[in-house]
């Protein structure tokens, strides 16, 4: 049941996501838009991870079955990518460095791996 309920939490921020999407002033996907509106939520203290933790770990463990429709869909693309494959790959890696790289820089900045004080019940 605690589990039913957490991923009705991750849907009803999805679902959020998907209503704010078109409203916004930069063409950003829902789905990111849903990650940053999760994320704030956690940042402010609104939700608390033990609320969502549990569908998270289940969604992270089977997190390789969501990349199969991608490799699928990349199969329509063969010449583009025996044509362009290796600038690709090459933007590929690039941007995760650079992503990376970001997120280090970030997470070592002093007071960011503080938690907000959690709300009084």
């Amino acid at each position: 049941m605690v589990l039913a309920l957490q991923v009705a939490g991750l849907i009803a921020v999805d679902q959020v996501a998907i209503a704010l999407t078109p409203h916004l002033p930069l063409p950003l996907p829902s789905n990111l838009v849903g990650m940053l509106l999760l994320a704030l939520l956690l940042l402010t203290g609104l939700v608390r991870e033990s609320w969502l933790g549990q569908a998270a770990a289940l969604f992270q463990r089977h997190l390789a079955f969501f990349f199969v429709p991608i490799a699928v869909g990349l199969m329509a693309y063969g010449s583009l990518l025996r044509q362009h494959g290796l600038v690709l790959l090459l933007v590929i890696l690039v941007s995760t460095a650079a992503g990376i790289a970001a997120g280090g820089w970030i997470g070592t900045r002093p007071g960011l791996g503080e938690r907000p004080p959690a709300p009084a019940p």
